[in-house]
């Protein structure tokens, strides 16, 4: 079968993958397992959107308090995310796997009791930091059990269409929950998914061992060094959507991030067992692919985020409503990823990338035109299925080739890394998207404009500027080799 940057099996001197031989059962479960506990992650990102109004009433939140619910979930999530993937290569993944697991259970139970708005920002940094644990770790589970190509993109394709549903069945589960049961249930809803994933990953999950020497392995300077300059430049770009772009709040941490990050990459080129080699780095398909997913992140984060605003601001919807209406989104993400994993061999990965992410370029263009005197069934629902459906069709070959020919003793690496870019994508893409429909819409209100019609301008300048960033994400995509041979 031709293939197009399919992941390798381990590499020569490297601990080999576990045995793909076992029952089919077996990795069924793991596969499931890796879906499942993936889902739940993404679900958090945007689960709260449509329950914040109700968290910020009953627990009596600044507009800055109920803010900070969303973001010290994305601040802890994408300030440990590189050092969540390596942890998986050097202590195991089933160890890395259970013990975030059930962080983030615990967190989500805790934060579903939280009595004040400082409890529930705590609980959600929490949940952050298991999730950056747990999200690489089930990239990691789906690299080393389904090594043969051919099963492994099926893998991948499944992996990639849960994920990429995740955001929008958010928003979905969240209004159900929030309209029928309460706020407290989008956090509550984790609890028994999570208990029940812990269980069957305990009989499941293959008790690899990670690379030798463990923890004894982990470059301490370069995961603090990382670990800070990732959490200042999620939390300076966090900032410029409150502070603006030139306050010290926001260009303090963002300098501060520069310096960390440059520290970080000195500490590599000189450590015995680096972090991140910076090998790794310097490989084109590995750079241009994550560069590429932080494109797409910004513009699917802050889509999801806007047309939230725009369905419940504008629209006057419930949130119940609002969430029904992203369900055609998931359901198209869906089918485009099944149609992804069905023709990723045939085509190669670069095609479908390209092609999912001009599609959705056009979608994104189309939604922007959205107006206060409009409906969900002519400005929103054919756009917004357009978007999805592009951006379902590039997620999995983009994930693919971003992992593309990582052994076994990195895999948890390159799985830190694409999920680090996707969700820096998505915090930057909030802040600079979020940041620029509020100032549209204050210079409208300044000129006399009716409020509704002040909102869908500004929602539909971040829209526009979402297009812009899907159109890059396919000429990124065009950067990328038409066969990937060699890592």
């Amino acid at each position: 079968m031709d293939t197009d940057a399919l992941p390798r099996p381990g590499t020569a001197g490297g601990p080999s993958a576990p045995a793909t031989a076992s029952a089919p059962r077996s990795t069924t479960a793991v596969l499931a397992l890796a879906c499942a506990a993936q889902f739940m992650v993404i679900l958090d990102v945007s689960i709260v959107n449509v329950a914040l109004p109700s968290i910020r009433a009953e627990l009596h939140l600044s507009s800055a308090g109920q803010q900070w619910i969303v973001n010290a979930y994305t601040l802890g999530f994408a300030g440990l995310l590189l050092l969540g993937g390596r942890l998986a290569d050097l202590v195991g993944t089933k160890r890395a796997f259970l013990t975030s697991l059930a962080a983030f259970t615990a967190a989500s139970f805790a934060g579903g009791l939280a009595p004040g708005g400082a409890l529930l920002i705590a609980a959600r940094a929490v949940q952050g930091v298991g999730g950056a644990v747990l999200a690489p770790a089930t990239l990691t589970l789906i690299m080393t059990t389904f090594t043969e190509p051919a099963a492994r993109t099926r893998a991948m394709g499944a992996w990639s269409a849960v994920m990429a549903a995740g955001g929008a069945a958010g928003a979905v589960v969240g209004g159900v929950l929030t309209q029928y049961a309460g706020w407290r249930w989008v956090l509550f809803v984790n609890v028994p998914l999570g208990a029940v994933l812990l269980a069957a990953a305990l009989v499941y999950v293959p008790a690899a061992t990670g690379g030798g020497g463990g923890l004894r392995r982990l470059d301490l300077p370069g995961a603090v060094t990382v670990t800070a300059g990732l959490t200042a430049l999620v939390y300076g770009i966090i900032a410029g959507e409150t502070h603006g772009w030139d306050a010290p709040a926001v260009w303090g941490p963002v300098a501060a991030a520069v310096v960390l990050l440059g520290t970080f990459l000195a500490v590599e080129a000189r450590v015995a067992h680096p972090l991140v080699p910076l090998a790794v780095l310097r490989r084109r398909t590995l750079a241009t692919a994550n560069l590429v997913v932080i494109a797409i992140g910004a513009a699917m984060f802050s889509m999801w985020f806007l047309l939230s605003l725009y369905l419940q601001q504008v629209l006057g919807y419930t949130a119940l409503q609002a969430g029904l209406c992203f369900l055609p989104g998931a359901l198209s993400i869906i089918v485009a990823s099944r149609l992804a994993t069905r023709y990723v061999g045939r085509v190669g990965a670069r095609p479908l990338l390209v092609g999912g992410m001009t599609v959705s370029a056009v979608g994104f263009a189309w939604l922007s035109q959205v107006s206060a005197g409009g409906s969900y069934a002519t400005d929103v629902a054919a756009p917004f299925v357009l978007a999805t459906f592009g951006t379902g069709l590039a997620t999995m070959p983009t994930t693919m080739t971003a992992t593309a020919g990582a052994a076994r003793e990195e895999a948890g690496l390159a799985s830190g890394l694409v999920n680090t870019s996707r969700q820096v994508g998505g915090a930057l893409g909030l802040a600079v998207l979020g940041t620029v429909a509020s100032r549209t819409t204050a210079a409208r209100l300044a000129g006399h404009a009716d409020v509704p019609a002040a909102l869908a301008a500004g929602y539909g300048r971040g829209l526009l500027l979402a297009a812009a960033c899907a159109a890059c994400a396919a000429l990124g995509g065009l950067a990328l080799p038409r066969r990937t041979t060699k890592p």
